[in-house]
C-alpha cells in the first residue's frame, strides 16, 4: 500500500475511533444518574478489554515474537494505568453535570498540555512559537470554563484534570521500547486501570446493582466502544505520522456539540465559542510547527 494510502486509511480510523469515543461519552452520560463514575471506569476498562485481547491474538509480529506478554518497562505501563484511571474519572464526572459539548470541548486541550510535558518528560525543546500556541489554547480554556463568571462551576476543572492526565499518558507512550506492541502496552495499562477503578470505587462510592437488561447492555456497549477505539486509534497512530491525524482530531468537537444536541438537546454556544476555536487554534499551531520541523530534519 503507498505512503498516501496508508495515510488516508489511518484518518478515516481515526475519524472513526473519535466517533466511537463520542458514542462511549454518551453513554457514559446516559448512565451517570444510576451509576458512580467510578464504577463505570471499571466497567468501561473490563469489556474494553475484549477488543484488546482479539488485535492481541491476532497480531502476526506477536506470535512470531514468541506470544510473550513480559516487558521490560512493567513498572512504567502498570503506571500509565493508573494516570490512565484519574484521567477517566476527571471525566467521566464532568460528563454527569456537564454540557456533553462543554466537557468534550475542554478534555481536547490535551495537546497543550502533552506540549508542556514533552518538556521534562522527554527533554525535548519547545521554541516560542509552540509556546505561543499553548497559551492560545488555554486561553480558549480559560475562555470555555469562565472562572469568575457567575454561571461558573467547579466542575468545569474535571475535563480540564482529564486533559493533564491523558496528556501524561500521551507522552508517557514515547518512553517504551520500539519493539514493545502497543497492544502489550495497553493490556498493562488496561489491567492497572481496572484495579486502580475497582479500589476507588469500593472505598469511595460503592457498586450500585445493574437493574436492568437494557443498563448491562448500555454498559458493556461503553466497554467495546472505547476499547475498540483505542485500538483504532493506536493502528492509525502506526500507519502515519502523528502530525498527519492530529488536525482531525478536533473533529471531535462540532461532532460532540451535534450529538449533544441531538440526545440531550443541549447547545451551549454562548459556552463554547469563542473559547472552542482557540483550542482548536492553538493546537493546529503546534501540529504545524511540529511539520515543519520534521521537514526541515529530512530535508
Amino acid at each position: 500500500m503507498h505512503s498516501q494510502d496508508r495515510t488516508g486509511l489511518a484518518i478515516i480510523l481515526s475519524l472513526i475511533a473519535l466517533t466511537l469515543f463520542d458514542g462511549m461519552g454518551l453513554i457514559i452520560k446516559h448512565l451517570s444518574k444510576d451509576y458512580s463514575a467510578t464504577e463505570l471506569a471499571v466497567w468501561r476498562n473490563l469489556f474494553g478489554l475484549f477488543p484488546t485481547l482479539i488485535a492481541l491474538w491476532s497480531s502476526r509480529t506477536w506470535r512470531t515474537s514468541g506470544t510473550t506478554l513480559k516487558i521490560r518497562q512493567w513498572k512504567l505501563a502498570l503506571l500509565r494505568g493508573a494516570i490512565v484511571t484519574f484521567a477517566q474519572l476527571s471525566f467521566y464526572i464532568s460528563l454527569g453535570v456537564m454540557a456533553f459539548a462543554t466537557a468534550s470541548t475542554i478534555s481536547y486541550s490535551t495537546a497543550l498540555f502533552t506540549t508542556a510535558f514533552a518538556i521534562p518528560i522527554l527533554g525535548e525543546r519547545v521554541g516560542w512559537i509552540r509556546w505561543s500556541a499553548v497559551l492560545i489554547g488555554f486561553l480558549g480554556v480559560i475562555m470555555v470554563i469562565q472562572p469568575g463568571a457567575e454561571g461558573f462551576s467547579s466542575y468545569a476543572l474535571f475535563p480540564l484534570a482529564a486533559a493533564v492526565f491523558y496528556a501524561l499518558v500521551g507522552v508517557t507512550a514515547r518512553l517504551f521500547d520500539d519493539d514493545v506492541p502497543s497492544t502489550v502496552v495497553n493490556l498493562y495499562s488496561s489491567f492497572s486501570s481496572i484495579i486502580g477503578a475497582v479500589l476507588i470505587t469500593y472505598f469511595w462510592t460503592g457498586f450500585h446493582k445493574i437493574t436492568s437488561a437494557s443498563d448491562m447492555a448500555w454498559i458493556v456497549l461503553m466497554g467495546v466502544l472505547g476499547g475498540t477505539a483505542v485500538l483504532l486509534l493506536v493502528i492509525s497512530y502506526r500507519m502515519t505520522e502523528q502530525s498527519n491525524l492530529a488536525p482531525f482530531s478536533y473533529f471531535g468537537i462540532p461532532l460532540s456539540f451535534v450529538l449533544g444536541w441531538l440526545f440531550f438537546n443541549e447547545a451551549p454556544w454562548s459556552t463554547l465559542f469563542p473559547g472552542g476555536i482557540l483550542i482548536v487554534a492553538g493546537g493546529l499551531l503546534i501540529v504545524w510547527r511540529e511539520r515543519s520541523q520534521d521537514k526541515r530534519k529530512g530535508a
